[in-house]
């Protein structure tokens, strides 16, 4: 190498003829201040020395900060055989689960088929509205194209999109059951909050019991929310039952939720404010109750509650959504040796 040494700058080279036999590839490292060559021995035994010439190099001097005699070469290699042995024991005593294929096996089928029917309702949904748009372009002037396209595009959301949303959701109880039951390590919470109280309740008892609601547009915005964010949640979780992880993926799974969760929270609070009227009309879930004061519970009055505990678990979950982004996508913390 060309550097300056004790003869100025130079040209500067040494041969080293090792006892025994080396790997060919040594592994070199720059530092400011010198050139670290580390040689691998193709066997790993005890060497009496370590060139083959009996007298050392006198450029060769030991480094004694990593200097071992045989006796601590020894030590050195018990030490990690008992180390081995201890790990294989405490291996063999961790029960090992017969299901384990099973339970992976049924939760990718899980979420490969919710992924399937969420992905139907979004190219449906979203096929529909250019095909219908496209055509009310044409026969619509522009003053009237807005009314045009709520018309035809979102009218019939519900009674096109209702049955696969149906399934998908009531599919989606599972997700309890797995969490209930320790298939997955998610929180129950969340999942009870965002499965029953949030969008079966909206679909169930809001949309699918009131036809007046049924064709209002802004059907067409929750389902459409609902789609979009879980297009990217169900093939993730999927990735990873078997241990895949695409990185791109992961980002949308943990970033595109950001917009969607608010704007799908705020389709839903549209939503039951739509219904409130409706319900006051009809007298629908209201409960008399027979008692002397004749008090009757108001199913409008439990709607202007939820609306309150809508906002409160759309806080709560943005909260663990965003906790959980932060772990799988901010900086790695490194562990102090």
């Amino acid at each position: 190498a060309q550097g300056h040494g004790a003869k100025g700058d130079n040209i500067y080279e040494f041969e080293i003829e090792f006892l025994e036999p080396v790997e060919p590839k040594p592994v070199c490292r720059m530092t400011q201040r010198q050139l670290n060559i580390t040689v691998q021995k193709k066997e790993s035994n005890w060497w009496e020395r370590l060139t083959k010439q009996e007298k050392r190099p006198l450029f060769l001097a030991p480094d004694f900060d990593r200097w071992l005699d045989e006796s601590d070469a020894e030590m050195e290699l018990k030490e990690k055989e008992e180390e081995k042995i201890n790990k294989m024991k405490i291996e063999s005593r961790v029960p090992k689960d017969p299901f384990k294929h099973l339970k992976k096996g049924y939760l990718v089928m899980y979420n490969l088929v919710q992924f399937l029917g969420f992905s139907w309702i979004f190219v449906n949904m979203t096929v529909r509205l250019f095909i219908l748009g496209k055509g009310n372009m044409e026969i619509c002037s522009l003053k009237w194209l807005v009314s045009c396209v709520l018309t035809d595009s979102f009218y019939d959301t519900f009674h096109t999109i209702s049955d696969m949303m149906y399934f998908c959701q009531t599919l989606a109880l599972m997700e309890i059951m797995n969490s209930l039951i320790g298939l997955v390590r998610s929180p129950l919470i969340p999942s009870v909050l965002q499965v029953v109280f949030g969008r079966n309740f909206v679909l169930f008892v809001i949309l699918g019991s009131l036809e007046e609601m049924q064709s209002k547009p802004v059907v067409f915005f929750i389902f459409y929310f609902w789609s979009i964010t879980e297009l990217f949640r169900y093939p993730y979780y999927m990735l990873s039952c078997i241990g895949i992880e695409w990185k791109p993926l992961t980002w949308l799974r943990y970033t595109v939720w950001i917009p969607l969760y608010p704007l799908g929270g705020l389709a839903e609070a549209v939503c039951i404010v739509q219904s409130i009227p409706i319900f006051s009309e009809t007298g629908k879930f209201s409960l008399g109750l027979p008692n002397p004061l004749n008090v009757t519970i108001q199913f409008p009055f439990v709607l202007q509650i939820y609306l309150i505990a809508l906002f409160l678990g759309v806080f709560v979950n943005f909260r663990h959504l965003y906790k959980q982004r932060k772990q799988h996508l901010g900086p790695k913390k490194r562990k102090m040796k």
